[in-house]
């Protein structure tokens, strides 16, 4: 029998419920019906044993340990698992010897790699002459994004396939397979819990199936005559909290969502991706500071007081800390969400910067020019100037200030929106003067 094959078979009392409850059939795995379903591509190669080398994305809990040990009992190859929190180059290159004898003697070697975006860019390229060969069928295991993560050359000789946080109805099912299976489960302890307290163990376990069976097995074992109840349940969940990996995929997802929340107007979604980063450990002075970045790109001229607003929030929480200043940025992040929006003077800033860069050195028209020296008077610095204050109305409209080349340039675009609309009105007032100045 294959060395993948005894693990699923060996039962051991000492072992978590979670490792004792290890699927061992593709039927086994909840929540990932779109890859495992019946007849899916994945799952129709699995049980031919048409097994190729793979990367496995998806958030703790959802089963990539467990596809990888299956892969291995489906093709009836050996099975071998690596670190790379644990483990260094001699570790991978000690697996890839041993996979390399087995080759020889006709046996298939699945290497599975947990964390595989933890290893580095010669640790990864270590892999990719025996995936070529065949001498291993490579599985890696991550929670990043693998176009970050992974060498380029190792995504070419594997398949990225996406695993899901599993859905809450589906670790219901996990939790109830454990407490009826009288092998590995907890089925001969009789436990008596509720349907709304296996849903709350669900929901709490917040997509992870390993946490959810962790979290029964806790409860169980401090059940009062074998009965989870209400109390029991609020001793163990009182600590539970969201998926979130600062720095990481969830980091990055949820402040992309909480900005361009705040640009679509949606006070309601802007408030829960605020609440939801600062619940999953997030730095209140960093959405502080990304909120002030929002203030500027995407209201700017049209209600200047959100730059203000932003300003003062982060002052706020600046002085008084969490929790009480995490109020005064939630107020911020509604205000952000309903003011009117222009990305107006963004998009002008980076027009003018992109000319700047397309045009390189022009010169300061010679009117424009200080003069405080006889020779530059004699170059001709200042001849011609007319002082705005000085003429009528207070403003010189003839007068070009930008290079010659660009002259009659127009790079800011008011929109009609908030107080942007008032700018637009005496810009295009001013706009027209001085076109009409020049042209007479």
């Amino acid at each position: 029998m294959p060395a993948a094959a005894q693990l699923f078979t060996e039962s051991d009392a000492l072992k978590p419920l979670a490792e004792r409850m290890r699927p061992r059939t593709l039927d086994e795995i909840v929540g990932q019906a779109r890859l495992l379903g019946p007849d899916m591509p994945l799952r129709r190669s699995i049980e031919a044993g048409r097994v190729h080398s793979m990367v496995l994305w998806g958030p703790p809990g959802c089963g990539k340990t467990t596809l990888a040990l299956l892969l291995a009992k489906y093709a009836q190859a050996r099975f071998r698992a690596i670190s790379a929190v644990l483990s260094g180059l001699a570790d991978v290159r000690e697996a890839l010897t041993e996979a390399e004898v087995h080759f020889a003697q006709g046996e298939r070697s699945v290497l599975f790699v947990d964390e595989v975006h933890r290893f580095n860019k010669s640790q990864q390229d270590a892999f990719l002459p025996h995936i070529e060969k065949g001498v291993i069928l490579f599985v890696g295991a991550t929670t990043e994004n693998p176009s970050f993560e992974l060498n380029s050359a190792l995504l070419s000789r594997c398949r990225v396939h996406v695993m899901d946080a599993v859905p809450a109805s589906a670790i219901v099912e996990a939790l109830r397979r454990a407490l009826s299976d009288n092998e590995r489960g907890l089925g001969t302890m009789q436990i008596r819990i509720a349907d709304a307290a296996l849903e709350l163990i669900a929901q709490a376990a917040d997509g992870d199936v390993r946490r959810a069976l962790t979290l029964l097995e806790i409860a169980a074992d401090v059940a009062t005559d074998g009965v989870i109840d209400e109390t029991t349940l609020t001793q163990v969940l009182a600590d539970r909290t969201r998926r979130f990996d600062k720095g990481g995929e969830q980091f990055y997802d949820q402040i992309s969502a909480l900005h361009k929340s705040v640009r679509s107007s949606d006070a309601d979604a802007a408030l829960y991706w605020f609440a939801r980063m600062l619940d999953g450990g997030c730095d209140p002075a960093y959405l502080a500071r990304r909120m002030t970045r929002m203030a500027i790109e995407d209201i700017g001229l049209a209600d200047p007081r959100a730059l203000q607003l932003a300003l003062e929030a982060w002052d706020t929480y600046e002085r008084l800390g969490s929790p009480e200043g995490d109020l005064a940025l939630a107020q911020l992040a509604v205000y952000l969400a309903v003011a009117a929006k222009s990305n107006a003077a963004y998009a002008a800033f980076g027009e003018v910067r992109g000319v700047i860069r397309d045009t390189g050195t022009l010169e300061v028209p010679l009117h424009l020019r200080n003069a405080p020296t006889k020779l530059m008077k004699g170059l001709g610095y200042g001849k011609g100037y007319q002082y705005d204050h000085a003429v009528e109305g207070g403003i010189a409209l003839g007068q070009q200030c930008l290079p010659d080349t660009l002259a009659g340039r127009e790079f800011y675009q008011p929109t009609d929106r908030g107080l942007e609309a008032k700018i637009r009105e005496k810009l295009q007032a001013l706009r027209a003067a001085r076109a009409k100045a020049r042209a007479g």
